[in-house]
């Protein structure tokens, strides 16, 4: 399996990527692997599969990830978090994934188990992702591995400088590269990139991309990554949200110009979030490949 960080530095044209989550049941798996199957036929560098909230679907998370590696002959991420594991438990799982054939993680703090407000360590275990990336590194493990970071500062974080000063911390505990939260304001993006550039944070930073399929997520994704949206973004939503074609292609369109102008501010790829489905994302890519 190719290395991430190789995919970048090798890549002469844009590196598309998707996430995806793993279903709750038989049926959402085949309309997963249905959607990979969509998707694989734009070429993507990479997918990742994340971790359920509170390390709830560690197995699934690895098994999916192999499966559809091998079956998509795809580079694939597993995402990898400290919740709910101590040191050594940690290591028997990291030792499973190298041994299932997967070498590129997103090593995460992680979310909370449901129903927990705020997250805790567990004896023995990690508070923050850069604790775990240096632990794996400690350990010899070489994984390839990407951390997560927060155009718009990560929610918990007292300030924006506080967050990125974090963030040094988990490049140069070992990350390789960044994939961003979702965001739809570029100049945030661009400021916070100057910002981490002037730390000395110099490693590929990919932005991430959720494309809009109802009205009702706008409100979702401000509670859910703090994010703020461009107001005519809104109104040009609002105005067609019971017109289910129109707000569609307003949608795809938004984020094909916003992919766009990230490409040409010199993002090394696009790194899209699912949601498990193809159409939106599958016709973004096939326009900026166009």
């Amino acid at each position: 399996m190719k290395k991430i960080l190789e995919i970048y530095k090798t890549a002469k044209t844009p590196v598309y990527s998707f996430e995806f989550f793993p279903p709750k049941t038989p049926e959402g798996e085949v309309k997963l692997f249905e959607a990979v199957g969509e998707l694989s036929k734009v070429d993507p560098g990479y997918i990742t599969v994340t971790y359920g909230a509170g390390g709830s679907t560690r197995e699934k998370t690895i098994r999916i990830t192999s499966e559809l590696a091998k079956k998509f002959s795809l580079p694939a991420a597993a995402h990898f978090t400290c919740v709910g594991g101590n040191k050594e438990e940690i290591k028997v799982i990291l030792k499973q994934i190298r041994e299932s054939g997967i070498e590129n993680l997103m090593a995460l703090r992680g979310d909370p188990p449901k129903g927990e407000e705020a997250f805790k360590k567990v004896e023995g275990g990690f508070g923050y992702a850069s604790e775990l990336i240096s632990f794996i590194k400690q350990e010899g493990f070489d994984f390839c591995m990407g951390a997560a970071c927060y155009p718009e500062k990560h929610p918990e974080a007292a300030s924006l400088e506080s967050d990125v000063d974090n963030l040094k911390r988990k490049v140069d505990s070992g990350a390789s590269y960044l994939v961003s939260q979702l965001f739809f304001k570029n100049s945030n993006f661009e400021s916070f990139l100057n910002l981490i550039r002037k730390k000395g944070i110099n490693v590929p930073v990919i932005p991430g991309i959720m494309p809009i399929t109802s009205f009702t997520q706008i409100e979702r994704f401000k509670a859910m990554a703090a994010c703020e949206f461009p107001e005519k973004l809104v109104s040009d939503l609002e105005e067609v949200k019971d017109q289910p074609q129109e707000f569609y292609k307003r949608s795809v369109n938004f984020s094909v110009n916003q992919c766009r102008e990230l490409l040409k501010m010199g993002a090394p790829g696009i790194h899209l979030y699912t949601l498990n489905q193809s159409p939106a994302s599958l016709d973004i890519v096939r326009e900026l490949k166009n």
